[in-house]
């Protein structure tokens, strides 16, 4: 049996725009290990690319990896919508710019090293790891006024 990577991310906002963390959670042969981080002027949006970007890019090498995200902009994002952005140029469906063209081509990249199974929880409903990836990422906002 191939051992799987499972990864818990979130974003959080005070403001949005305002200042933002992201937290991930990693899970592999029952050890964890938590990444957090935050900006002091972004979206909500930008965090919850960002906790996934940083988390894969933790990853020492390719893995099969499952993500837990309660982002349906991230999961949507990457797994419906990213390959009508990129025949088109980076746009949507209404010809405007992708917003966070940045973080979405960051995030494709590391999709592309990877063996990605993704899964939707809903925010803030006792999941305990996603409950977990939540305080790592108002801890990430935190750390902006020290």
């Amino acid at each position: 049996m191939v051992e799987r990577v499972d990864i818990y991310t979130d974003g959080a906002c005070k403001g949005n725009p305002g200042p933002g963390g992201w937290g991930a959670l990693l899970c592999f042969r029952g050890k964890e290990r938590q990444l957090y981080g935050g900006e002091p002027d972004t979206t909500n949006n930008r965090m919850e690319l960002l906790a996934v970007i940083r988390a894969l890019e933790a990853l020492t090498r390719p893995s099969p990896v499952r993500i837990t995200t309660d982002s349906q902009y991230v999961k949507r994002g990457i797994t419906e919508w990213i390959g009508n952005w990129k025949r088109n140029g980076w746009r949507t469906a209404s010809r405007a710019p992708v917003k966070n063209i940045d973080l979405w081509q960051q995030l494709d990249a590391q999709v592309s090293l990877h063996d990605l199974e993704w899964r939707w929880v809903k925010g803030h409903s006792g999941h305990a790891e996603n409950e977990r990836a939540d305080q790592l990422a108002n801890l990430g906002i935190a750390t902006l006024g020290r």
